[in-house]
Formats: structure tokens, C-alpha cells, sequence
């Protein structure tokens, strides 16, 4: 089995409220299960809904919580769910924290130190349960064993993130986000081939084409790129995610109603959405 779950599918920031009741107002955190494997993408404050389900789940089907946990970048909406991911105050859980190498030489295990610090949160981070190790990577593809891989490929925003792409029996799961186009096109056709025949595509689509030119250079794409993106690279499915937080269901319905006649089959991520390839 490969499957993808979502517990988080907005950017920037949380965005509770009675206008984000359909699709959710978390921010990015994905389940993916490779048979058993667990992994996790990002932990947004999505996060904390995933880690209650895995206490009341994982813990009684397995006795302790073990994961993979790829993180795209350390923006705050990307790990701010970390503190409240119920796992790291278990003994027994074994978790894996892998993300990007940056340019200045921080360390991975330095940020979440600092996340989980008294001027932040009251409980510090080497008084966690879990055991946690740090593994920071940069362009590679990595054999996690079991058939399963994980190709990683440099994004444009802001700061240094990563895109992944997970390959187990002969499927795909590639996900893009926080991503803009590069304004090379040598480097757009490098994504293009990092997605390229992908099954299953989940492209940042923060914008639309009237909200990006008060945007560019944010590091965001908008829907009609990620449509683009998609449909260059012969992906199977396209997932429109990391929603702006001023975009309501409403808003969202009507544009996945637009996209549903396109020539990709588009979805719009959304909270509790589960897609089995």
C-alpha cells in the first residue's frame, strides 16, 4: 500500500473559523505510508491532529510510535506544530527529523532547540521522551530500504527548502511546496523532470493569477502554474495545496470546480483527505 493523508494543507498561517470549516485551516503536515513505513511531511500545526490519531492508532497496533519525518523548510508555519506533536513526549518513539542543509552551516537539531526553548515553550528539548536524531541532506536521492526512495531537489523561496519525491513499487508521490518559478527556464525544466510522470503531484498553489503580482518573489506559486507544472511533466493527479489563509471555501469550491475540467486531473487538498495509488 501507498497511501497520502493530509492533516494540514494551508500556508502562512493557521486560520481556524467558520469560512475554513471544508477544507481546513492547518498548516502543512503530510502522512504518507509506504506499507507500514510511516512518513511524515512537515510539521505544521496540522501536526498535532496526525500526532493524536498515531497515540490512539499506532501506539495500540505497534506498541510505540516510528517515523521518517521529512521537513521541506523551517519556516514557521512548516514546523510550529513540532511543540504540540504529541510522540516526542512518549518514551519508545523513534523518530528520524530530516531537512535541508543550510547555507550559513545551522544545524536542524539547533532550530527545534531553540523552537522549544522557556521563551517559546515550557518544556525544553532535551527533556522530550522520544528519541529523536537529525539528519540534514541536500540534493540526493536517498534507498530508505523496502523499495521505498526518496529523492530530494532545491526549490525557489526565500530561504533554502526542499522538494520530495518518494518512489515505492513502481508509484510516485512528488511534493513541491513552498515553491515560485524561477525566472530561468534551465532551472524550471529541472523541476519539471524531478516530477516528471509523477502519479501523484502536490504542487504549492497559494495564489491566483490576480493575487500573484503583489506576491512575486515570496517564494508561492499560483494555481495555474501548478496546473502548468503538472501537465509539462505528464504527472497523473495534481493536488493544489498550501491554500493562502484569506482563501474561504467558498472561494476554493469555485476554483476547484474550474480545475476539475482541466486536461490533469486536479484536486484541491483538503483537510482529512486520504488517496491510496
Amino acid at each position: 500500500m501507498f497511501s497520502v493523508r493530509f492533516w494540514g494543507v494551508r500556508g502562512s498561517i493557521p486560520c481556524p473559523g467558520q469560512d475554513t470549516v471544508e477544507y481546513g485551516g492547518n498548516t502543512s503536515c503530510i502522512e504518507i505510508r509506504a506499507d507500514e513505513r510511516l512518513l511524515i511531511i512537515d510539521l505544521g500545526s496540522g501536526a498535532r491532529l496526525l500526532g493524536d490519531w498515531l497515540l490512539e492508532n499506532e501506539m495500540k497496533k505497534h506498541g510505540k510510535i516510528k517515523a521518517e519525518i521529512f521537513i521541506t523548510h523551517t519556516h514557521w508555519d512548516h514546523i510550529m506544530g513540532f511543540p504540540m506533536f504529541t510522540p516526542i513526549y512518549i518514551k519508545g518513539t523513534e523518530l528520524t527529523i530530516n531537512g535541508p542543509v543550510f547555507p550559513n552551516n545551522d544545524k536542524l537539531k539547533d532550530i527545534f532547540e531553540i523552537q522549544l526553548s522557556y521563551n517559546y515553550w515550557p518544556v525544553r528539548l532535551d527533556e522530550l521522551s522520544a528519541k529523536i536524531d537529525y539528519n540534514q541532506i541536500n540534493e540526493t536521492t536517498v534507498d530508505l530500504g523496502g523499495g521505498l526512495t526518496v529523492t530530494s531537489k532545491i526549490l525557489n523561496h526565500p530561504t533554502i527548502c526542499l522538494g520530495y519525491r518518494f518512489n515505492f513499487q513502481g508509484k510516485s508521490i512528488a511534493i513541491v511546496y513552498d515553491h515560485e518559478p524561477f525566472s530561468n527556464s534551465d532551472d524550471n525544466e529541472k523541476i519539471s523532470q524531478f516530477v516528471k510522470d509523477a502519479d501523484l503531484l502536490i504542487h504549492d498553489a497559494q495564489y491566483t493569477n490576480e493575487e500573484y503580482p503583489n506576491h512575486i518573489g515570496w517564494g508561492h506559486s499560483t494555481m495555474d502554474t501548478a496546473l502548468q507544472t503538472a501537465a509539462a511533466a505528464g504527472a497523473k493527479t495534481l493536488i493544489l495545496h498550501h491554500h493562502d489563509p484569506s482563501h474561504t471555501d467558498a472561494l476554493l469550491a469555485l476554483q476547484e470546480k474550474i480545475y476539475a475540467g482541466k486536461d490533469v486531473k486536479c484536486v484541491m487538498a483538503k483537510e482529512g483527505m486520504c488517496l491510496t495509488l
